[in-house]
């Protein structure tokens, strides 16, 4: 099922960022047919935001020719990705996609903090509109000396396959160790956390204005999740639902 299957990539650290390109030469090179539609500014933690920037509703596109992928069509869109990728399922860049493909972020995703995270919103809106979707993320720190792409877009290529065979719907949320080991890290298939890679922490309060910091509790991850396998070195691999409803006892 992955023969020139169509394929949206996008993401939300923007049109510029070299992950979405990683990303997109991957998909590719899996026999996908791509298109790229990413914000043309950072979108990072838009959720699944559908706001649109012009006063009048109206969604600003700009086609893009960028070095590296060849024919491959390019949009850059004044628009948060949940917004790319829903308006991507009614054929807003030409043929509606099967596949989403997310990222590569720069940060991993992790915990049910996913629920901030754009990468993870556009992925998710591949779901629920029946694609099927990958959020795929580079646990990358807080001040890396080298960023390894490639790496990211190597997994996500794997898992493609994977994917393509499972119920329309799916989603899958991947988090990829920053290794420069010369083997690609294992894959590990994860329950969320309860917090994630960041957990924010009011620090300032006042009559005018409210400051969050973030802090890293990763020592705390609880064994086996996401977070802690995710710093052994593992590449996580969480199946995702988008929203829908739970059971609830009777009123």
């Amino acid at each position: 099922m992955t023969a020139s299957v169509r394929t949206l990539v996008t993401n939300d650290d923007g049109i510029a960022s070299p992950g979405l390109f990683r990303l997109a030469i991957a998909a590719q090179e899996a026999g996908m047919d791509v298109v790229v539609a990413a914000p043309a500014t950072e979108a990072s933690g838009s959720s699944a935001s559908i706001s649109v920037t012009e006063s009048d509703g109206s969604i600003r596109v700009d086609r893009r020719t960028v070095e590296g992928l060849g024919s491959i069509p390019t949009y850059a869109v004044h628009a948060p990705p949940a917004l790319i990728a829903l308006i991507a399922a009614h054929g807003a860049f030409g043929e509606p996609p099967r596949l989403v493909l997310s990222g590569v972020n720069r940060g991993a995703n992790v915990g049910r903090a996913i629920i901030h995270s754009g990468t993870v919103g556009a992925a998710l809106t591949a779901g629920v509109n029946g694609g099927r979707g990958l959020a795929v993320s580079l646990d990358v720190g807080l001040a890396p000396s080298t960023m390894r792409w490639s790496v990211a877009a190597r997994l996500a290529r794997k898992l493609i396959p994977f994917l393509l065979d499972q119920p329309a719907g799916t989603v899958l949320n991947l988090n990829v160790p920053n290794t420069d080991a010369d083997e690609l890290p294992e894959f590990r298939q994860a329950p969320l956390a309860l917090f994630g890679i960041v957990q924010t922490t009011m620090t300032e309060r006042d009559q005018h204005q409210i400051r969050l910091a973030v802090a890293d509790p990763t020592a705390l991850a609880e064994p086996g999740s996401d977070a802690a396998l995710l710093a052994q070195g593992y590449a996580t691999v969480t199946s995702i639902a988008p929203v829908r409803e739970a059971p609830l006892p009777a009123l």
